[in-house]
């Protein structure tokens, strides 16, 4: 069974830093990509990073040059450095995976995720 486990969420100062890890876990054959997505109250769920299994990273345009997604494929865990976090940053922090299982199966996989409050 596939387990995706976020951690590192938090309350933080606006300009202060966040850092989130997550693990994949469980009957993994292969990773594709992994990313992280947030979603606010109200707001629909949307990409902040991700990076796929040859090193290519897409950011959300509101956090570019502030976070920084990295990955150990040999690990399967993959985190994200938040640093001159903004009020606008919070939300709910999911964990996304896209990957083959050891049965060959492709599938979607999410976090439960991990709540991010930014104060002012």
């Amino acid at each position: 069974q596939v387990q995706l486990v976020e951690s590192g969420g938090g309350l933080v100062q606006a300009g202060g830093s966040l850092r989130l890890s997550c693990e994949a876990s469980g009957g993994i054959f292969r990773i594709i990509s992994m990313g992280w997505f947030r979603q606010a109250p109200g707001e629909e769920r949307e990409l902040v990073a991700a990076v796929n299994s040859g090193g290519g990273i897409d950011y959300g345009e509101s956090v570019k040059g502030r976070f920084t997604i990295s990955r150990d494929n040999t690990k399967n865990t993959a985190s994200l450095q938040m640093n001159t976090l903004k009020p606008e940053d919070s939300g709910v922090y999911f964990c996304n995976a896209y990957l083959y299982t050891d049965n060959r199966a492709w599938g979607i996989y999410w976090g439960r995720g991990t709540q991010v409050t930014v104060s002012s």
